[in-house]
């Protein structure tokens, strides 16, 4: 009979650690990592204990996150010790390590993180200061956190990052934000420089760095609120696109909430699952299209929007939509006919989650009756008009009308 493995005698100990190095640990953090057999962690960190630390100095490879469970299998049994910048449930190894083998097994020693210390200096409430990290992260992903007046600490993936930080705000409208970089925090070569994010005068420093935003935005800026709706405009699209008041109406309906995942089927320029994850940071979407040049589209309008986190999938459905893990909810805005469509995704759903579909054929409303008099739900017809010269006048010009059908999924 298989009998599952020994759980580890001792907790792993997660201690933070600063650019001061060992001084500026406290007596438990440092005791912790006294009584180790080993301790894993960065290069640079573990260039930071004295020889007074006996235990055995194991550097993370290279990518961390996919080596942690068999760094921490290899150890098993021993007293492990685990290095992390700061405080290491903020962005740090903590996580991973959390995920990996159950809370209930570590002992987390943290230190103050870079955006305390960063605080600290600047004078800046830290609960009204956004955090964005782009350590692993795209630099597009900056953007959504872009909005007049907002202060912004920016955790750097490297040396580099300030001048890609400043080139961005430039190119999104921002340029005339003030941006501070501060190096080594807590450390004895601590340091901070500063200058507008258009024209940045400084190459790069320190690779260990922190970049604080105050955003002011240029009169020509665009606006991009985080409510459903954003302008026609703010989308490359070949015509594709699902139009802002119709894309309002329909994401009201969606009703994202952090950390469910969306399925957008025939994403043709990616407008509803962008505006999705542009809801929440911990929202998550898969936008399928069958074109590889709207594929890319959908792509492009991402990250300019500030969420190149969406998963875009290129492909036929219902056969593209093979594997892909199951939703929170799931928009149907193109292919409806196709054979078997509606039924994957109902069946996809799961059960409490919401499924959404728009047409403007008749075909297409003709199966959604049938599906709306199968499941129930709601039924409806979304017209948009504007007003437009006619003549010395002003009249009505008509959208082509756009009927839903919306159901949750029951319980079985």
């Amino acid at each position: 009979m298989d009998h599952p493995p020994a759980r580890p005698t001792h907790p792993i100990s997660v201690v933070g650690i600063g650019a001061d190095g060992w001084p500026g640990l406290a007596d438990t953090s440092r005791d912790a990592l006294r009584e180790a057999d080993a301790v894993l962690g960065a290069p640079r960190q573990l260039d930071l204990l004295p020889p007074e630390v006996p235990a055995a100095r194991v550097p993370w490879p290279s990518p961390l996150r996919p080596a942690v469970a068999g760094l921490l299998a290899a150890h098993a049994g021993q007293r492990l010790a685990v290095l992390a910048s700061g405080d290491p449930m903020f962005f740090g190894i903590g996580r991973a390590l959390a995920e990996t083998v159950g809370p209930d097994r570590l002992r987390v020693l943290p230190h103050p993180s870079s955006v305390s210390y960063a605080c600290a200096r600047l004078g800046w409430p830290l609960e009204d200061t956004e955090m964005v990290s782009l350590v692993g992260r795209p630099l597009d992903s900056l953007a959504l956190a872009l909005h007049p007046g907002r202060r912004l600490l920016v955790l750097s993936a490297d040396a580099t990052t300030p001048a890609a930080v400043a080139a961005l705000l430039t190119e999104r409208g921002y340029g005339p934000s003030r941006l501070q970089v501060l190096e080594q925090l807590g450390g004895p070569a601590e340091r901070r420089y500063e200058g507008p994010a258009d024209g940045w005068p400084h190459p790069p420093g320190d690779p260990l760095n922190l970049v604080a935003v105050q955003c002011a935005a240029a009169p020509e800026a665009p606006r991009r609120s985080l409510v459903p709706g954003l302008p026609d405009d703010a989308y490359e699209s070949d015509g594709q696109l699902t139009k802002r008041h119709i894309r309002a109406a329909t994401l009201a309906t969606l009703a994202p909430v952090p950390g469910e995942l969306l399925w957008d089927v025939g994403g043709g320029s990616g407008s509803i699952a962008i505006e999705w994850l542009r809801s929440h940071r911990e929202c998550r979407a898969v936008s399928v299209e069958r074109d590889p040049v709207r594929a890319e589209r959908i792509g492009r309008n991402a990250a300019a929007l500030g969420v190149p986190r969406l998963q875009v999938v290129t492909g036929p459905a219902p056969d593209a939509l093979a594997g892909l893990p199951t939703p929170d909810a799931v928009f149907i805005g193109g292919g409806l006919t196709a054979p078997g469509l509606l039924a994957a995704c109902w069946d996809a759903l799961r059960p409490g989650g919401r499924l959404v579909a728009n047409t403007v054929t008749l075909e297409s409303e003709a199966l959604l009756t049938e599906w709306y008099h199968r499941h129930g739900g709601e039924l409806l017809r979304l017209a948009v008009a504007h007003a437009v010269p006619v003549g010395g006048f002003t009249g009505w010009r008509q959208a082509m009308a756009v009927t839903q059908w919306s159901a949750v999924k029951p319980s079985p």
